[in-house]
């Protein structure tokens, strides 16, 4: 969910009424008062009071406790960077086990007969996919999986117990939402059999759900492996079969992610026109999101100037034409600001590919020098294998030392 694009919760924030702040994401996340609180271990009148509570000062526990599981930012309700206080942080395989013991408690007492059955299980275990998301960003794929099987597992045995159609249907769009994300992890390892197997489950799920939006998301995700894994032609159809599912009414956040992976594919088929098209679509929709209704779409991180740079640079990359070309220092240093470990890393490597496209030999592998040694630090096989993709890429019988370091670098990769 890109919270920044919702207006009158920033204008809460602001003003500090963090109360208010949880009652409109709460609704954005399509929850009741009941199934946020438990969600995150709160009584409903709690929560109620929590929204209703106005300025002054809150009990930052409780803050935190909402706020973690409906997936907000903490500046948003008045909480710094926990390690910024000096917090010591929890170590990560502490906190993966929690989450997931968590998720299993609050359940746990819910998933027996129909009449325990509401939709606060559906709830929580989309907030622990979320969460587990954002801690993507940082932690290696490898110490996520196992935790993110687990917890896929765990979504599967509580959609047995489910009671009816309906709530079967809820559980295999949380199941969908799981699915895809383990595809993501799997497709960082490089292990692209998993990759396709896990997004062709996601696809399944989604649509035993009766869900176009999240079918649609789904093929997109599928679509955008394919281009990286050179594949651009079923790529390009599974855009538009995306698209179709959607209908006339796309909304702008959708059409924009769609035209960027389309953009790519085009790219990595040499067929620059095309990838044109796709860009001026992107950038096109992208304009009109902040206006537009929230819509429940599993792009948890901004769409916006940033994102469609890093679609533009990863374009010209494969491409092969020089960045300088069509985009500014600005627009590179503005793409290369993401907070997002490993996708820096991968930016990185193809600003690389377009200093190698102008000769400029040791930028280029300075460059990627960088990004190969964040990729072996998160061990991230997506980044090692776009590094080998950029070595491949250039050819010389008396490399300059930048390159036979950049060999040793790669030779020693071992995730």
């Amino acid at each position: 969910m890109d919270w920044a694009s919702f207006g009158d919760l920033k204008d809460a924030s602001r003003v500090g009424d963090y109360g208010r702040v949880i009652r409109r994401a709460r609704q954005l996340a399509g929850l009741n008062q009941g199934q946020l609180a438990a969600a995150c271990g709160l009584s409903q009148p709690a929560v109620s009071r929590l929204e209703n509570h106005g300025t002054g000062a809150y009990n930052m526990t409780t803050l935190a406790s909402a706020a973690t599981a409906l997936g907000l930012p903490f500046e948003l309700v008045g909480l710094a960077n926990q390690q910024a206080n000096g917090t010591p942080p929890v170590e990560r395989r502490e906190f993966l086990a929690a989450a997931v013991a968590a998720a299993s408690c609050t359940i746990a007492p819910l998933a027996g007969t129909k009449s325990d059955w509401d939709s606060s299980q559906a709830a929580t275990l989309r907030m622990a996919t979320t969460a587990f998301r954002r801690l993507d960003a940082t932690i290696a794929s490898r110490d996520l999986s196992e935790t993110v099987q687990s917890h896929l597992r765990l979504i599967q045995t509580t959609a047995q117990n489910a009671p009816d159609a309906a709530h079967r249907a809820r559980m295999a769009s949380v199941g969908s939402e799981a699915a895809s994300f383990a595809a993501w992890l799997a497709w960082d390892m490089a292990d692209h059999g998993s990759a396709r197997r896990r997004y062709g489950a996601a696809i399944k799920a989604a649509h035993s759900a009766g869900d176009k939006l999240l079918a649609s998301y789904q093929a997109g995700s599928l679509a955008s492996f394919e281009a990286d894994a050179g594949n651009p032609l079923e790529a390009v159809r599974l855009v538009a079969q995306a698209r179709h599912q959607l209908g006339r009414n796309v909304p702008p956040l959708a059409a924009a992610w769609l035209a960027s992976i389309e953009a790519i594919a085009h790219a990595t088929n040499s067929d620059r026109l095309a990838c044109e098209r796709a860009l001026k679509t992107c950038e096109q929709n992208a304009i009109r999101i902040p206006e537009a209704d929230p819509v429940a779409w599993l792009w948890i991180f901004p769409f916006d100037e940033r994102k469609i740079a890093s679609c533009r640079i990863t374009c010209m990359a494969r491409l092969g034409q020089p960045h300088h070309a069509r985009m500014s220092a600005q627009d590179i240093a503005t793409a290369l600001s993401s907070g997002h470990d490993k996708q820096r890393a991968l930016l990185t490597l193809d600003v690389a590919a377009g200093h190698l496209a102008t000769k400029e030999i040791d930028t280029a592998f300075g460059l990627a020098s960088q990004a190969l040694a964040e990729g072996i630090r998160l061990r991230s096989g997506k980044v090692v294998d776009r590094a080998r993709r950029l070595r491949r890429a250039y050819a010389s019988t008396a490399p300059p030392s930048m390159v036979r370091e950049f060999d040793d670098q790669l030779h020693a990769a071992y995730l």
